[in-house]
């Protein structure tokens, strides 16, 4: 891509094209090209695949992902489209109001629209109400991964800083229902699929029970990433390391606040464009038929949420 397009959600620093590429080692044009016609050469040998006709900024954005590595860009593509086949329930196209309207009751969320410093996107995520229940995760889940896709044809940066505020919520609470066999599904969606890079983790709460809640989440991420866990107990010691015209305004910033940008992202994937777009993504999957199964077996049975078997019609 020759650059990057800010909508009216996702807001770019000028020099982010350059700076997220050069992190994955990209920066140099002759690299990139070469890399891309590498993956897209690739993909039109993929029997397997359902879908081929990948735009280039779409590749991009997976080779960024995968850190500039032509090798790893194949396998994470190879991992999304097969999750879409082996999870089929995260990819349906969303009845957005029916299904994200009561969810926003209890969860409000977003990513917020300017990077930091560092090209790094902040999703925030604010437990408001104890009424939480399976169905309710359920679709937070399903939001999450249409907000994910829209980040495949919209966003670019180095990472993301996961914001969890659970100041107004009871814990506990939030640990019980809570899945760890769902919650590890859908990370392992979000890290090995489309290959979120989770740079810190920052759990805003007073509670004691605390470290119940990161007791549950080292369960499911990865030794990594369970490091990356930084615990606050107030939202100050969070805020004033990050730059005022970021945050929220009930934060002390300088940006909407999260109910509306919330509203905004409600109204981003619940317009028609993206509705249309993810209709169309969703049939970038796998036929099994045209894998071998050596192939299957070795990337695919045994990982985190695992499928002991596919069966193909």
């Amino acid at each position: 891509m020759e650059c990057l397009k800010s909508d009216f959600i996702l807001k770019f620093r000028p020099d982010t094209l350059y700076n997220v590429r050069k992190d994955v080692n990209l920066e140099q044009s002759g690299r990139i090209n070469e890399a891309l016609d590498i993956l897209e050469d690739w993909v039109q040998k993929q029997s397997h695949f359902v879908k081929r006709d990948f735009s280039r900024d779409y590749l991009e954005r997976i080779l960024v992902t995968a850190k500039g590595l032509v090798e790893r860009a194949k396998e994470r593509l190879d991992k999304l489209c097969t999750f879409k086949t082996l999870m089929p329930e995260f990819f349906t196209v969303p009845d957005v109001k029916k299904e994200f309207e009561p969810l926003f009751k209890v969860i409000v969320c977003a990513h917020l629209p300017q990077m930091t410093p560092e090209y790094h996107r902040v999703f925030f995520i604010k437990m408001v109400s104890d009424h939480l229940d399976s169905s309710l995760m359920f679709s937070f889940y399903k939001y999450i991964t249409a907000v994910s896709e829209y980040a495949m044809q919209a966003e670019y940066c180095s990472g993301f800083q996961i914001v969890l505020d659970c100041m107004d919520i009871n814990v506990m609470n939030l640990v019980t229902k809570v899945n760890p066999i769902d919650l590890r599904q859908i990370m392992t969606l979000m890290t090995e699929g489309y290959g979120t890079r989770i740079k810190g983790i920052h759990v805003i709460t007073a509670s004691k029970m605390v470290d119940t809640l990161v007791s549950l989440l080292k369960q499911v991420f990865s030794t990594k990433l369970g490091d990356r866990i930084h615990l606050h107990k107030s939202a100050e010691s969070w805020t004033k390391t990050v730059p005022k015209e970021i945050l929220p305004r009930e934060y002390g910033g300088d940006q909407k606040p999260l109910i509306e940008l919330n509203k905004d992202w409600h109204e981003a994937i619940s317009s028609k464009t993206f509705l249309d777009y993810m209709s169309e993504m969703g049939k970038a999957k796998t036929n099994e038929s045209c894998r071998t199964a050596n192939n299957f077996n070795e990337n695919y049975v045994g990982m985190p949420g695992s499928f002991r078997a596919l069966s193909v019609d």
